[in-house]
Formats: structure tokens, sequence, C-alpha cells
């Protein structure tokens, strides 16, 4: 466990752990709740699709492309809950292949319409 306050940052690091330089790190979906299971109760989200939810959220510079480090404020939500557990999902890429998902960013999903 790691233990923070409320209103204080939390910073995270996520390593790629490979032999192959080439390889890249992206941020696609980063949540806090208060179980380890992937439920939707009591979520908070940080990250979703790569597309920033939480205003805190910041990424920092990595001189190393398969290392990725970034920030967040720990929210008033957790004040209720004694643990919260955050689940990540990291896409990994080949560096400086565009047409990836690492390249792509913020991918902000339309809702379908429903049809009578």
């Amino acid at each position: 466990p790691y233990y923070v306050r409320i209103n204080e940052d939390l910073f995270l690091e996520a390593s790629l752990h490979s032999s192959d330089p080439w390889l890249k790190l992206f941020l696609h979906t980063c949540v806090a709740s208060p179980t380890g299971h992937n439920s939707t109760t009591g979520v908070h989200t940080i990250v979703e699709d790569g597309c920033v939810k939480d205003p805190t959220y910041a990424e920092f510079y990595s001189p190393r492309r398969h290392t990725l480090r970034f920030k967040f404020n720990a929210f008033q939500s957790i004040r209720s809950n004694p643990a919260v557990y955050l689940q990540c999902e990291l896409v990994v890429c080949r560096a400086f292949d565009y047409s990836s998902r690492c390249y792509q960013g913020c991918v902000n999903r339309s809702k379908r319409e429903a049809s009578s």
C-alpha cells in the first residue's frame, strides 16, 4: 500500500521491461475504485480512451519511450473509503508508428442513436 492524504499529488511511473528500445507506452485508461475488481460503482475516472477526465492529471517528460510518468490529485471521494485501488490499462506500440493507438491520443467515442 501507498499512503497519501486528501488533495496531495500522487506521482506514478509505469515502465515496460524490454530490451527493445523502439517500444512506446500509452496510458489508455486509468480509474480509481473502492474495490480491486472491475466495478463501475464508486469509480473515479482519471483517463478514459486516452482522454484526460481528471483536471488534476498531468503527464511528465521521461527520457525513455518505454517509461510513462504522470500524477493526479488524491480526490475527495477517497475519504469515505479506507483503501482505493488504481487500475490502469496501458498500450505498447512501436515508436514512430504514427498509425498506432499510441499516436492517436484522445479518442472520443460517439454514442449510437437508437432506432425506433
